[in-house]
């Protein structure tokens, strides 16, 4: 009766980007990517993935360093030709942008030498000269502003083009295609496994148990729901209890959310807009935005510090946190939806850890162990999957999979994911910290 509410698990490791709180610096870098380069590039073998070593996706390594940007995507099979079309949009669009700015500071430029000429000359009574010299102020106020326009839109094309690319891969995560290609690390209670053919599915125990009622709950919400029971839905609160419990006793710090989230906070996480219809949007606007109903805890917990500069010795923070998780999942139907599996709804704890670079490796491995320690305090066996470049998430650097071996189905199963995003998530929701 265990082996289905276990699934409460999910963990999610972030690190916040070292990002300057300085205005970038304006000057014009040197940028040619030529098609003859580019259709090379895009033609590489994926087995040539470019080392990322721990470097940034963003306008300026798509633009400089386009060759490795490429066989990132390559490697998570993205579409070879949205691949060149993105890039050639970022590099035109970044030559743009460039030439509006100098033309802007130009402009600004010129209208302060010409308002100090005018100052000058205002002493001298010279007002016909004043008068033509104003007129070139306006213009250049004129020009100005139209470059800073320009410039907007053409910042809001790059941020959109940007908000579609996933993450790059670390360079210890494998090739591979799908879940088959991932790699085992190890794994734990080989002997406690149940082998054989006599074991029942978890949905075939809770309804002779009179535990489990999914007509009830396709007459109430449609397909992909379900309703619990008498012991079954204690022992699924008993469940999440032990989980937080088990976390807290670990230094992580429990947080209660709003279960409804607004565009802005998905796409800090990297949900929107890519997968948009995955998720159960709401009618009703929320905080001037559109709203959704959230599909992980992950969500609105990072979301806690966007827009914020942390002071480095609040690091590293750690969360738990208890929610259901509602997913639209478009495209699954009739796919492995047997019982509670890829239910619309569903309960779940989250971890989320919040750090430094430097301490980022050795967090995501101290998460790991966490989750590890929780499914062995369960006498649950498991192994730990390094996700394989094709399989893993869109916002996930490295990610780790823990697999509880189900004896109905004589197979391990995903139950936990522990991601670590190094800075994708926090660039997005411009969260940073200052240094000691």
């Amino acid at each position: 009766r265990l082996e289905f509410t276990i699934t409460l698990i999910l963990v999610q490791l972030i690190y916040i980007s070292m990002l300057s709180t300085k205005c970038l610096n304006r000057i014009i870098k040197k940028y040619a990517i030529s098609m003859t380069v580019l259709e090379s590039t895009v033609s590489t073998s994926i087995n040539k993935r470019i080392p990322s070593n721990g470097l940034t996706l963003d306008t300026a390594l798509i633009t400089q360093q386009p060759e490795l940007v490429i066989s990132h995507l390559l490697a998570r099979r993205s579409n070879k030709e949205t691949i060149e079309e993105n890039i050639n949009k970022i590099g035109s669009l970044r030559l743009q942008r460039n030439s509006l700015i100098v033309e802007s500071d130009a402009a600004k430029g010129q209208r302060k030498t010409l308002s100090a000429e005018i100052g000058k000359l205002m002493k001298s009574g010279n007002n016909d000269e004043i008068i033509r010299l104003k007129g070139l102020v306006d213009q250049a106020n004129e020009i100005s502003l139209k470059a800073d326009e320009k410039l907007k839109e053409v910042d809001d094309n790059i941020d959109k083009i940007l908000s579609y690319l996933p993450n790059l891969l670390d360079d210890r995560v494998p090739d591979g295609d799908d879940d088959s290609q991932n790699v085992q690390i190890h794994s734990w209670g080989d002997d406690l496994r149940k082998i054989g053919s006599n074991y029942l599915w978890h949905d075939e125990i809770a309804n002779h148990l009179g535990l489990l009622n999914i007509e009830a709950a396709t007459k109430i919400a449609g397909s992909r729901f379900s309703v619990l029971m008498g012991d079954l839905a204690r022992l699924e609160r008993a469940l999440i209890s032990y989980f937080i419990d088990f976390h807290t006793s670990r230094g992580y710090t429990e947080v209660s959310v709003p279960y409804i989230v607004t565009r802005s906070t998905l796409q800090g996480t990297g949900q929107l807009p890519k997968f948009e219809d995955d998720l159960f949007k709401v009618n009703h606007i929320v905080g001037g935005e559109d709203a959704f109903l959230i599909p992980t805890a992950e969500v609105p917990v990072t979301n806690i510090y966007r827009d914020q500069i942390l002071d480095q010795h609040q690091l590293p923070i750690q969360h738990v946190c208890y929610t259901p998780s509602f997913r639209a999942e478009a495209g699954s139907h009739g796919r492995d939806t047997r019982g509670l599996l890829r239910q619309h709804q569903f309960h779940k704890v989250e971890l989320v850890k919040i750090c430094t670079p430097e301490t980022s490796n050795d967090e995501h491995e101290k998460m790991t162990i966490d989750a590890e320690e929780l499914l062995k305090s369960l006498d649950l066996p498991f192994r730990r999957m390094l996700l394989c470049s094709g399989d893993i998430g869109f916002s996930a650097r490295i990610c780790y999979d823990l697999e509880v071996w189900l004896p109905g189905q004589q197979a391990y199963r995903e139950i936990s994911s522990i991601s670590n995003c190094y800075d994708f998530q926090s660039r997005r929701m411009s969260l940073r910290y200052k240094a000691i």
